[in-house]
């Protein structure tokens, strides 16, 4: 089935936002040959990216909503600052540690943790970082709650999940990181919504959760698309997790359900290159204006066929036969 509504135009007062000239979709890097660092864009401190005012507008808006100020303003986010590192780093393998944080993870509200050896080309441009290591989080979201967006100031009930998930992952980096440093060992949290040094898409994708799927989130074969994201950089030796593909890109070359969904049309039908890599991409600029609109949309997840609870696994079982097949 086709698309069933209009495309939605951004407000020009929206547009008026953009820096003059400049495509959020080329600072993306869409169309680019050479392989680069992603350049902050969005959710990152206004001196570091090019689209601050309209940051800025959105972020009024999400604030003029009550339900969302205190989720955000007042939330709880975990321990406010990491504990000092431990002065004696305690021994032990790598294989050993990896076990110990993935445990520690998922006593403390973690649905996913995977690890991966940090790639310096997952930091974005502007940013430092030296911590050879990353374990990644996947939180899940209540998808009938999720299922509730576009959010109203009226009803903010979809981003109101979206937010309590952000929120439980930032918990979850703190206590892993918290975790690790009591070992003795170096530990960065990094939680969304706000970005930091960390693409953190990147890491999940290289640590085992998934495959990219057509709308720009990562698809895992259990939770589908319904999660969100936090990490720990750190030192401590650790082993790395295998990336996971199970049909996924196969999947969602022919599904068109996201795409038909999405109001501003934003969700491209093939593949473009971006950075050097042919991808699954976005298009920012008809995105971010219908995200602003909707106090953060969500739409796409919530329509992907991967995110109704149950299907995944189903779905991965199929996809992956039909990939072993080939």
């Amino acid at each position: 089935m086709g698309r069933k509504h209009a495309i939605w135009t951004a407000p020009e007062a929206v547009r008026a936002l953009f820096p003059p000239g400049l495509s959020g979709n080329d600072v993306n890097g869409l169309g680019e040959a050479a392989p680069r660092r992603a350049t902050p864009i969005f959710w990152h401190r206004p001196e570091k990216e090019a689209f601050g005012a309209l940051q800025e507008k959105v972020v009024a808006r999400f604030n003029s909503v009550p339900a969302f100020h205190d989720v955000y303003a007042k939330g709880d986010r975990g321990p406010r600052k990491p504990d000092p590192v431990g002065a004696v780093r305690r021994p032990g393998t790598p294989e050993g540690f990896a076990g110990e944080v993935k445990a520690f993870a998922l006593a403390n509200e973690a649905d996913l943790v995977g690890i991966a050896r940090l790639d310096p080309a997952w930091i974005f441009e502007g940013y430092e970082h030296a911590l050879p290591w990353v374990v990644v989080f996947g939180v899940g979201m209540d998808h009938e709650r999720l299922s509730e967006v576009p959010s109203t100031a009226e009803n903010p009930t979809g981003q109101m999940e979206v937010a309590l998930a952000y929120n439980r992952g930032a918990r979850v980096a703190m206590r892993v990181a918290n975790f690790i440093r009591g070992l003795g060992y170096e530990a960065t949290p990094h939680s969304g919504p706000w970005a930091g040094a960390l693409n953190m898409l990147p890491a999940a994708l290289a640590c085992g959760f998934g495959e990219l799927g057509k709308h720009g989130s990562i698809i895992n074969r259990n939770l589908g698309s319904s999660f969100r994201l936090a990490a720990v950089s750190t030192d401590l030796p650790l082993a790395a997790d295998a990336p996971d593909a199970f049909g996924v890109d196969e999947f969602c070359a022919r599904c068109q359900v996201c795409r038909n969904a999405c109001p501003p049309d934003a969700i491209h039908d093939v593949k473009q290159l971006v950075r050097g890599v042919e991808k699954w991409f976005v298009d920012f600029d008809k995105c971010i204006p219908y995200f602003d609109e909707t106090y953060g949309c969500g739409i796409c997840i919530a329509v992907c066929p991967w995110s109704t609870p149950g299907r995944a696994p189903r779905l991965a079982a199929v996809w992956s036969q039909r990939r072993r097949a080939k």
